[in-house]
């Protein structure tokens, strides 16, 4: 089997497909595909823009994302923000499988975390998805 490579231009459209179901803003996804671009060269592999991409919404929107965890005074600041960027990734996960069709090694390459994890966290991921629970990670 061949395995076509998509250049950076090629993946323009999945990464706005991915930045909205990641923000669910118009104006966020423009931001998030115009910051991705700005920051990644012309003849990088895919997986290096995508790994720019989740950078770009990490630092833009992670910090944002819905966990319905409360903090409270015994709540480490620091354990929230893990909370909250893993569950980003989760999400990324199963849209970088979806929209994209990226195989778990590539997404693993992509988040950065071993492929039994990403494997994990597709299972999980898609059930959240499909009863739209905690991983709404929106701005």
């Amino acid at each position: 089997m061949i395995e076509i490579k998509k250049t950076p231009l090629d993946l323009i459209d999945d990464i706005y497909s991915i930045a909205y179901w990641m923000t669910g803003s118009e104006k966020a996804s423009s931001e998030l595909v115009s910051s991705t671009y700005l920051n990644t060269a012309l003849n990088v592999e895919e997986t290096e823009v995508l790994k720019t991409f989740r950078e770009c919404y990490l630092d833009a929107y992670g910090q944002h994302a819905d966990l319905d965890i409360h903090e409270t005074s015994s709540t480490p600041s620091r354990l929230v923000d893990s909370l909250r960027k893993w569950t980003a990734d989760i999400k990324l996960s199963v849209l970088l499988a979806e929209i994209t069709g990226l195989k778990h090694a590539q997404i693993s390459e992509v988040i950065g975390k071993p492929v039994d994890t990403i494997r994990l966290w597709l299972f999980w991921g898609r059930r959240f998805f499909a009863h739209d629970h905690l991983l709404r990670a929106s701005a």
